[in-house]
């Protein structure tokens, strides 16, 4: 037998249509979690970006690592930027794709000196001409360093914003889930919403083996739903 609450629960879920999801998640989100920032650790907005840079497709933990070093010897773009591949490679070797990430960080930091006197710019049309930086990198740097509204889709905000109903499934891109998740959250908090979903992502609802009965959401879960389709 199903216990009463969670019977309740089961029909919340059923009933709610988007709105009222996108309202109660960030109400919990804002609850539980408050203002948050990114987990990499870094002096500037050139160390953010790098940061960053060396981020995908591997740990924070990790990078946070590496950087302290990294940073020490080339502690802005100048410094980086007068500097060969395989000084700066010694590094970051331990990191995911190591010489792709090294050239796009000595390439950037040569542009960043050429092009903009050595500092981050903060528009999305200026950040993505640099080596190596997408939407999603330019947007954690606006958000992050610029307190800009930007919503970066990682993996972790992609399958969490898929999972708790926050987007139709036609949404199959990263830019169809931003655009999505830009229209339905609150302006004022959607640099925090990218953290809530990315740290949700990876230390609850995981890729493989989600850690559902650690979950507060669970209760009113899409998955609950049998056969669900949300309203729109």
């Amino acid at each position: 037998m199903i216990p009463r609450f969670h019977v309740k629960m089961i029909t919340f879920a059923c009933v709610m249509n988007r709105k009222q999801r996108y309202e109660y998640v960030l109400n919990y989100f804002r609850k539980k979690t408050g203002r948050v920032t990114t987990e990499l650790e870094f002096g500037s907005v050139f160390q953010l970006l790098c940061a960053t840079l060396l981020s995908a497709q591997c740990t924070d933990k990790r990078i946070n690592q590496v950087t302290p070093a990294l940073f020490k010897a080339y502690p802005d773009a100048k410094a980086m930027a007068e500097a060969d591949y395989d000084e700066v490679l010694e590094y970051v070797k331990s990191v995911s794709y190591p010489n792709a990430k090294t050239r796009h960080m000595v390439d950037m930091s040569r542009m960043l000196v050429e092009d903009f006197g050595g500092e981050v710019p903060d528009t999305l049309t200026d950040l993505i001409k640099l080596p190596g930086v997408g939407r999603k990198t330019a947007n954690v740097i606006q958000a992050v360093a610029f307190g800009k509204a930007t919503m970066a889709v990682d993996t972790h905000v992609y399958r969490v914003s898929h999972r708790l109903g926050l987007v139709t499934r036609t949404a199959d891109t990263p830019l169809k889930v931003e655009q999505e998740l830009m229209k339905n959250i609150p302006q004022e908090d959607i640099p925090d919403a990218h953290h809530w979903l990315l740290l949700h992502g990876r230390y609850v609802c995981i890729s493989r083996n989600p850690k559902c009965a650690q979950c507060d959401l669970n209760d009113v879960c899409p998955k609950l739903i049998e056969g669900s389709k949300l309203e729109k």
